[in-house]
């Protein structure tokens, strides 16, 4: 090469070719198979924190439990949970170990949200959780999904207080654990990747938008009366959800019969202790998986909360 570094192929010249696939069309090539647009498409790809010694090393009311957990009865209910996913044909990434790991990391769904073009890391509400999404963040990165914001400032943000209504709209609860802040930023993300925010005040007193409100199929709904917010409900219904209010309260409020997953159309995996509930999903004609979560519930959280969804099937494939 002479004449310096004019027209050589860093510079522009022959040889350079520019990058003209867009971001979501180098999904399931650079990057790796990832991305939800509902929440009720096929389950393919979920990410799952192991317990481990760190809980027995908890002290019950600093790590906001409800009660002691008995470690090996944890970890073996956790690992059953994974065996089920894997059952199902998903995909079960882990995140790894981490320095000093803290009581609530298993909570895997609260630490992350996907979209369509990849993950938006949650800022945990609790000063006991702070910290937990660098783990998050680390077993994404290494599973080649792409991570689209990190919060900032005095945002605090939980993947819990999110969902999807329809492949263009995602519902938003804002109270204890989902601040104003929090809801801006998200806000501007969804925009940047045309998405609108439905913004949704949730109930003095409860923890996440997940304890009252989950979709089983296009157009079916779970919610618990009295708790639900009424803009919530609304806006399933002007989505042509048909809305069913789940009848026994008590199930509910131990933070399981509405803490479940969806695997696909009318299809669940849930806590196998909640069999009102069990009974009234499969007379709307839901198939229900059930697996035991005795201990892990202590902890106040059940399988919904135990699971980061990664990937589900996208609008336009097959089902």
């Amino acid at each position: 090469m002479t004449g310096g570094t004019f027209q050589a192929a860093a510079y522009g010249g022959p040889g350079w070719q520019p990058r003209e696939a867009t971001h979501a069309a180098e999904i399931g090539g650079i990057w790796a198979t990832c991305g939800i647009d509902s929440e009720w498409r096929p389950l393919t790809k979920v990410l799952l924190c192991r317990p481990g010694p760190e809980l027995a090393q908890a002290d019950t009311d600093a790590a906001q439990f409800l009660a002691p957990l008995d470690v090996a009865q944890a970890q073996d209910e956790h690992d059953r949970i994974a065996e089920t996913y894997r059952a199902e044909g998903v995909e079960v990434l882990l995140v790894g170990d981490a320095p000093v790991p803290t009581p609530n990391r298993m909570f895997c769904a609260d630490l992350f949200v996907m979209t369509p073009d990849g993950a938006i890391l949650a800022r945990p509400a609790s000063a006991v959780r702070a910290g937990e999404e660098v783990a998050v963040a680390a077993a994404l990165a290494a599973a080649r999904v792409p991570i689209l914001a990190t919060l900032t400032g005095k945002a605090s943000f939980e993947g819990a207080d999110l969902l999807w209504l329809d492949e263009t709209s995602a519902l938003i609860g804002r109270g204890l654990r989902t601040n104003r802040e929090a809801v801006a930023q998200l806000s501007m993300v969804f925009a940047r990747i045309g998405t609108l925010a439905v913004v949704v005040d949730m109930p003095f007193g409860t923890m996440h938008l997940m304890g009252m409100l989950r979709i089983a199929d296009r157009d079916l709904a779970i919610c618990w009366p009295r708790r639900t917010p009424h803009a919530a409900v609304e806006a399933l219904h002007d989505r042509g959800y048909r809305v069913a209010f789940l009848p026994d309260l008590g199930e509910a409020e131990m933070a399981t019969a509405l803490n479940f997953v969806t695997l696909g159309p009318r299809r669940i995996l849930m806590s196998g202790d909640n069999p009102q509930a069990r009974a009234f999903y499969e007379g709307l004609g839901i198939t229900v998986t059930a697996t035991s979560v005795t201990e892990l519930r202590k902890a106040a959280g059940a399988v919904g909360c135990l699971t980061g969804i990664v990937a589900r099937a996208r609008a336009g494939a097959a089902q």
